[in-house]
């Protein structure tokens, strides 16, 4: 595991104390630079210094807030304490993104960046807990999308909300219910909608493809999956995770393969 990803928020708090004699202003732009340079670990840094400094900056919580999310999508969760290294990055990105939204209730990023924070957090839970969650993950979203109907990234969230609450409902959507109490609705249809959405808004976003894939595969659209996954596979990576995502891809595809001969 590379050692940035063992920096607690704590540790990077510290770091960023040196970096004080720079203005908010300065470290944000430095945090906007390491993220364009497609290093993750350096822009949360110089986010975090600039939070260090201004506690109540609206840009600043919403930008660490995301580049938390970032640093902890890229945890290796099979190591000792991976799981939960990366539940924590999540964690702290929600507490980040609660500042923000109170620091500024009318933006998209801050209400988008809480419910990408906590829909992260959710994944790794089980299904009464992700229920729990799922109604104030949705509301965000939703908010996000409102306040900018152009928010790609939301539509993209919006989409695997109603994917993953779709696996719970269905034939179990009635036992279910009886363990984890009411379930709300989610369908593959809205989930497949939703990611067209969020493509039709950016189309080269490599990330958005793959998922549009695996909503396919989950409709048993194997053809139109291995399209996706093949589309992930031939645009040019434009952020740090990208090259995860292709390898992602590539598994997947060669599963899907398997299906259509």
């Amino acid at each position: 595991m590379k050692k940035w990803l063992c920096l607690s928020i704590a540790l990077m708090l510290v770091l960023a104390v040196s970096a004080s004699a720079q203005t908010a202003a300065e470290l944000i732009k430095a945090g906007d630079d390491a993220r364009d340079q497609r290093n993750d670990a350096k822009a949360l840094e110089s986010f975090l210094a600039a939070v260090q400094l201004e506690p109540n900056n609206y840009e600043a919580l919403w930008k660490a807030s995301s580049s938390m999310v970032d640093v902890g999508d890229l945890v290796d969760v099979k190591a000792k304490g991976g799981l939960e290294q990366q539940k924590k990055y999540y964690q702290d990105a929600a507490v980040l993104a609660r500042k923000a939204v109170a620091a500024n209730p009318n933006d998209t990023n801050g209400h988008f960046q809480l419910s990408a924070a906590l829909g992260m957090y959710a994944l790794g839970l089980g299904n009464k807990e992700k229920i729990a969650m799922s109604k104030e993950i949705k509301a965000e979203i939703e908010k996000a999308i409102e306040l900018d109907p152009k928010n790609d990234g939301a539509y993209h969230a919006l989409s695997r909300w109603h994917r993953e609450i779709a696996e719970i409902g269905g034939a179990k959507r009635f036992f279910g219910s009886i363990l984890y109490g009411k379930i709300p609705k989610g369908t593959n249809e809205e989930a497949l909608m939703y990611m067209k959405k969020a493509i039709e808004i950016k189309p080269d976003d490599v990330h958005h493809h793959l998922e549009l894939g695996r909503t396919y595969l989950v409709v048993k659209n194997y053809k139109e999956a291995a399209a996706e996954f093949q589309k992930c596979l031939d645009l040019p990576e434009a952020s740090s995770k990208d090259a995860m995502y292709k390898e992602e891809a590539k598994t997947e595809l060669a599963a899907v393969q398997k299906k259509l001969k």
